[in-house]
């Protein structure tokens, strides 16, 4: 028996979804992007980073075979290694959102092949009896924002209307969601919490994927800040999991970062919680260092997708990337004969591309470990495939969408 370490790269998309014009995506490219702004300098920031996109270890587990798979090139300005020292390949995904649960169900072996409920991008984004039902059983005097929005300029538009008035700020996106922002000391942390929950109730007869908690601490749009204590309430996954069927083996699914909230906790046997991608990299670690045979650990690098997607901030991501990149040693280093690391992402989300969501894209791949021999993976047709490949390797019975890569 072995272990798998599953490390999702947050919206780490790498370009050429077959169906992305569906998604008025076609083009979108997160990882190409990125490089191209590298290599012009547009990238460059002062104190931040410089220079073309840097990322020497995951190239040599086969990051620039996998983005050539994906789009038949190579990113601009990335050396191509004369050795790869992983398998590598792309995957595209068939579940029908470019959505954070969508995405990583299907990666734990679940595509989601229902339709998600979505809000209005014109005029007011939620139904008038709705946003009635909200303020009555959550006890409020009603609500701010009702649009599609980005939350932190939202945040900084509404926050102190919010704060003077005690109206939580209420907003979506493109994706299947509805986002409440609200000032953990003015409106309080567990007040916001529980009011999520009385809203996740209520839209449950929309069929909307999230309700995710977005408090912020500050006193003026200047000193607003979103903090840690982010909570997503998801539906369940439509049927079991790769997470379920080990978790019913009995072995041990430790959950790092927002995977917990993903799969409403559903298959997770330990939860871990960290603010930012370096203290989730901390914590994987120490998971990795107690996981038993038989034991998964799937953590979600959030940053990425969260703070530098979402803000098309290409420089931040790249930094990101490159601070990421440094880390992998410390992995490698950890490992244990017949274990095996997947790093992949769950959709794109391209800082370059039109408004503030995310991008229908193919995702990386990248599979490495003691025993794992250099090869091309190919792309694999749905994203089911990656945790069918965990199922395989933990010597748990397999799924009914997908097929292991090894």
């Amino acid at each position: 028996m072995a272990r798998a370490f599953l490390f999702v790269l947050d919206s780490f998309g790498i370009g050429g979804a077959p169906d992305a014009e569906t998604y008025g995506d076609l083009g979108a490219d997160t990882l190409g992007h990125i490089a191209e702004f590298c290599a012009t300098g547009a990238a460059d920031r002062a104190g931040l980073r410089e220079g073309p996109l840097n990322l020497p270890n995951m190239s040599a587990l086969g990051l620039m075979h996998a983005a050539k798979l994906a789009t038949g090139r190579v990113p601009v300005g990335m050396p191509v290694p004369g050795r790869v020292y992983g398998a590598y390949g792309a995957a595209s995904e068939v579940s029908r959102g470019k959505d954070t649960p969508s995405g990583h169900w299907e990666i734990a072996g679940t595509p989601v092949m229902f339709d998600w409920g979505y809000f209005p991008a014109e005029g007011d984004a939620f139904p008038a009896e709705l946003v009635e039902a909200i303020c009555r059983e959550g006890n409020i005097p009603g609500i701010l924002g009702n649009c599609h929005a980005s939350g932190t300029d939202i945040i900084a538009r509404l926050g102190e209307e919010h704060m003077q008035t005690g109206k939580p700020i209420c907003y979506t996106s493109s994706d299947s969601v509805f986002q409440i922002a609200a000032h953990e000391h003015t409106f309080g942390l567990d007040r916001l919490l529980e009011f999520c929950q009385v809203v996740r109730r209520l839209v449950d007869d929309h069929n909307i994927g999230r309700v995710i908690a977005r408090p912020f601490i500050g006193q003026s749009p200047q000193t607003f800040v979103r903090t840690g204590n982010r909570r997503d309430y998801s539906v369940l996954p439509p049927e079991p999991t790769v997470l379920d069927r080990l978790a019913h083996a009995g072995r041990t699914v430790h959950a790092i970062g927002k995977i917990g909230d993903i799969f409403a906790h559903q298959g997770v046997t330990k939860l871990t919680k960290a603010d930012g991608n370096m203290a989730l990299f901390d914590a994987s670690l120490a998971a990795i260092d107690e996981a038993e045979d038989g034991d998964l650990v799937f953590t979600n690098f959030v940053d990425f997708d969260m703070l530098f997607g979402h803000r098309r901030d290409v420089a931040g991501y790249a930094a990101a990337l490159e601070a990421f990149d440094a880390r992998l040693p410390d992995l490698d280093r950890r490992l244990k004969p017949g274990d095996i690391i997947i790093l992949t992402a769950d959709h794109g989300c391209d800082p370059t591309w039109r408004g503030t969501d995310h991008t229908r894209e193919r995702v990386p791949v990248l599979m490495f470990g003691p025993a794992v021999r250099s090869r091309s993976l190919g792309i694999a047709n749905t994203f089911a495939h990656i945790g069918e490949t965990v199922a395989r390797h933990l010597g748990i019975a397999p799924g009914l969408h997908g097929r292991s890569l090894i």
